[in-house]
């Protein structure tokens, strides 16, 4: 059963949402399809939230280009099985339980297009964990762990030419051609939208946009 489709919401009710969570560890969970502003809404919540929180991407466990190139995998590279989905679970699982040390999260650096281990500290004063990721309604396994993992999740789903203009804009901004970039949207990328798209129902909120 789906949860509240919020429609366009102020993001100052976003904050207040995630501040009025369980008292414990928060994990929450930014979900939706490519180019639908989830690291720019992950980012502005960390920031707003202040010490407290800290922002953890599912991107961080993509496959490297090595791994990708021995499967054969890098034309399809975005797709769920080009990620350590397995790896993301068992991180999400040790920050559910808040430990007296850091936690280390690998992150994802698009300038390089490989992720970077150890990258992000998660602290014990880190009441909030963001994350955000294509899949973490999948139903498919390992990826159907994430949910029961996650506090609350959130999907974001702007109108859909819009989302495919912001990617295309940004495939651009990392060193694609107009061309380029909209083959790569249209294509691969847009495959993957339909599928993360689907997931939409199991959200407990579905945001259209962010006043």
């Amino acid at each position: 059963m789906g949860g509240t489709d919020a429609g366009a919401v102020s993001f100052g009710d976003l904050v207040s949402r995630v501040r009025a969570l369980a008292p414990g560890r928060v994990l929450l969970g930014i979900c939706g399809a490519p180019g639908a502003g989830k690291s720019t809404l992950a980012d502005r919540l960390v920031a707003a939230l202040g010490d407290e929180a800290v922002y953890v991407g599912m991107d961080g466990f993509h496959l490297a280009q090595v791994e990708l190139t021995r499967l054969d995998r890098t034309a399809r590279k975005g797709a769920p099985d080009t990620f350590d989905a397995a790896g993301y679970v068992n991180l999400l699982a040790r920050l559910a339980k808040p430990s007296p040390g850091i936690v280390y999260a690998p992150e994802f650096r698009r300038e390089i297009e490989e992720p970077i281990a150890g990258a992000v500290p998660v602290r014990p004063e880190h009441r909030i964990v963001v994350t955000e990721g294509n899949y973490l309604l999948l139903a498919d396994e390992p990826w159907r762990e994430v949910r029961g993992l996650l506090t609350e999740t959130w999907f974001l789903a702007p109108d859909e030419t819009v989302r495919r203009e912001r990617l295309i804009a940004r495939h651009e901004a990392f060193g694609r051609t107009r061309d380029e970039a909209r083959e790569r949207t249209l294509g691969s990328d847009e495959r993957n939208a339909v599928l993360i798209n689907a997931t939409l129902p199991s959200a407990d909120l579905v945001l259209r946009s962010i006043l």
